[in-house]
């Protein structure tokens, strides 16, 4: 009778766990992954300091940072250091380094969002009427497929800097020219990457099941194929960003960012402080930690998303 019993106990805990057990969406489970990942959030409490910085930050700021207010206190050789007014000293022309430092973020941080969502939106929407077509279309859809893929073919066989540098010289220093070249660079990962995931996705069988009931073969690719294969389009996105970050300061250290000095960008510091590098190290130092550890969060946040979302990679 006991044994009887203790069986009944059992099959209700079964059926008391199953009548709990809810299905999640594959973004569900996978934001449940990252929450449980030490590297992710290492990531976003390094993304949240720097984006707080740079939106409040300067409005904090003590000093402008464009103020010479110590110009009569640097010399040829030597270049006041951190002190209880000036934390992070003054730069070479006697403006207040952390000031600088702090508005310069929001700089930074501008650049890289806006070049991130350039590359983004023309790459995804070369790699959606590719994959589209190769997945879908007859000979024409695989003809527009290939003549797509090989201008994106063209854009990956050039180094992604000389590229960025090349754009940049065409169109002039600028901060909106550091954004347009930064963007070209990251259009052809993007486009790729969202046509393969598309044309994986034609072969499914919601898919199949679709084209059997006659949806139109657009529609299937815009409201079937398209949501599910933008995943690893938005994990991409996220690690673009520490990229673009650490390109457009290149382009910034090389010259061809904002002639403007009186706008800090980190980039720009950078260049500028190369030339006292022997007298004040700090005005280098600083700025490249900035973008170290800005690039560091973002990655660490990207490859802990890609980790969760893939499931090859899955723990």
């Amino acid at each position: 009778m006991s044994t009887k019993i203790d069986k009944i106990d059992r099959l209700g805990e079964l059926s008391a766990a199953k009548q709990d057990e809810h299905g999640v969406s594959l973004w569900t489970e996978a934001f449940r992954r990252v929450r449980r990942s030490p590297s992710a959030l290492v990531g976003v409490g390094i993304l949240v300091v720097f984006v707080v910085v740079a939106i409040v930050g300067p409005w904090l700021v003590p000093y402008s940072p464009s103020e010479m207010m110590g110009l009569n206190q640097v010399r040829p050789g030597s270049i006041p250091g951190p002190s209880a007014e000036h934390w992070l000293g003054y730069d070479h022309n006697g403006r207040d380094q952390f000031s600088r430092l702090v508005v310069g973020a929001r700089q930074t941080l501008l650049v890289g969002i806006i070049s991130t969502l350039i590359g983004l939106t023309v790459g995804a929407l070369i790699g959606g009427i590719a994959g589209a077509s190769a997945g879908l279309g007859g000979r024409i859809g695989r003809a527009v497929d290939s003549v797509l893929m090989r201008i994106v073919d063209m854009l990956l066989a050039l180094p992604s800097l000389l590229l960025a540098v090349s754009i940049a010289a065409l169109l002039g220093a600028g901060l909106t020219t550091v954004m347009i070249a930064v963007g070209v660079v990251s259009v052809p990962i993007f486009a790729r990457l969202l046509r393969s995931a598309m044309v994986a996705q034609a072969g499914s069988d919601y898919v199949l099941a679709a084209t059997s009931l006659g949806v139109k073969r657009t529609k299937i690719a815009i409201a079937h194929i398209l949501p599910n294969s933008l995943a690893p389009v938005i994990v991409q996105a996220t690690l673009t960003l520490a990229t673009a970050i650490i390109e457009a300061a290149a382009l910034s250290f090389l010259g061809l960012g904002n002639p403007d000095s009186s706008t800090p960008e980190w980039g720009m510091m950078l260049s500028e402080a190369q030339q006292y590098l022997d007298v004040r190290p700090g005005l280098a130092i600083f700025p490249a930690l900035g973008i170290i550890i800005t690039a560091l969060g973002f990655t660490l946040l990207g490859e802990a998303m890609r980790e969760a979302l893939d499931p090859k990679l899955r723990k």
